[in-house]
């Protein structure tokens, strides 16, 4: 999900033999499970694919507000309101904790939004769809925070420290997530009204693929994962990770009574893991190429929001002078 196509550096992985010193005692310790803090030496190419990785999934936690704040207001009853306003407060926490992982790095905010603004980085897949009913709220708890967690439990033992750490907390909030969507999914396909079972049931079906998605591309076609599991910056691949989301939430969507849109799915006996069908992968990279349903709007609204903040930004930079020059004269 968050390093749907992060490039590191387009080349197969070095032996250690072909490293510089630097490079190869800086891999010995990644090898070794070390933590890399800020201060310490990386090489570049490294640096340059974890502000790539972070910056995407800030951005993702940041734009992944927009399909659920619509719905706060909205929401059947005044406890759903309240949970789904956490559930858009916490990811905004999410975007700022991983903000200032990134900037560890050397790069800062403003660069990080101008990037986005521009194309120059990209955001998860996902949020480029649209929720058209509240199953919608169900099926984005249940599938797609179910498919963050799958990518972010890993990354608690990723090789750079600030990452990490900042994993730990989100991991925690996002399970609540997750939990909370499942809830609502229950409540509407096992408990719910023959017309809210047939909302629940077109909310998976419009999702399901796009969760699959949220992966990145096969194995055979991601180009740019093996530097990165080298590094210890992503610790599973993409189909990996895909196949335990399937195996995971094929079972909970039997227990609430609905069908996966896949009439290839079923348990493999010899293997252990269930057989699926492959998402389209046209539409993947066509979403993220800018022609998904919600790609204008979604930017749209992010570059609106940058331009209506603008005078808090420049009257707290003017604040921060002028208590700087105070500072200076009274010392």
């Amino acid at each position: 999900m968050y390093s749907q196509m992060v490039k590191s550096t387009g080349k197969a992985v070095p032996t250690l033999a072909e490293l510089s010193p630097e490079d190869r005692a800086f891999q010995k310790r990644i090898d070794r499970g070390e933590k890399i803090e800020p201060k310490e030496y990386m090489p570049d190419a490294y640096r340059k694919n974890l502000i790539r990785q972070i910056g995407q999934h800030a951005h993702s936690e940041i734009v992944g507000q927009l399909p659920e704040g619509n719905w706060i207001t909205r929401a059947p009853t005044l406890e759903r309101k309240a949970n789904l306003l956490a559930k858009v407060q916490d990811e905004a926490g999410h975007g700022l904790y991983l903000y200032c992982a990134a900037e560890t790095l050397g790069v800062s905010r403003d660069e990080l939004y101008q990037m986005l603004h521009d194309g120059q980085m990209k955001y998860s897949s996902i949020f480029n769809y649209p929720t058209l009913t509240w199953a919608d709220m169900g099926a984005v708890g249940w599938l797609v925070d179910g498919a963050a967690i799958m990518n972010q439990v890993p990354l608690q033992r990723t090789s750079y420290g600030p990452y990490a750490r900042a994993m730990v907390r989100i991991c925690k909030e996002e399970s609540f997530h997750q939990r909370q969507g499942f809830h609502i999914m229950i409540a509407m396909a096992k408990n719910g009204t023959p017309e809210q079972f047939r909302m629940a049931q077109d909310a998976l079906n419009r999702f399901w693929y796009p969760s699959l998605m949220m992966f990145g591309p096969s194995d055979k076609d991601s180009v740019h994962s093996a530097q990165s599991m080298a590094w210890k910056i992503k610790m599973n691949t993409n189909d990996e990770l895909r196949q335990k989301f399937v195996d995971e939430t094929a079972p909970q969507a039997e227990f609430l009574g609905l069908t996966i849109p896949d009439e290839k799915l079923k348990w493999n006996e010899a293997t252990g893991h269930y057989d699926f069908s492959e998402p389209d992968w046209n539409e993947f990279y066509d979403v993220l190429n800018g022609n998904g349903p919600c790609n204008t709007e979604r930017l749209d609204t992010r570059k609106k929001a940058w331009a209506d903040g603008a005078w808090v930004r420049e009257g707290m930079m003017a604040h921060a002078e002028k208590k700087a020059l105070k500072a200076a004269k009274a010392g």
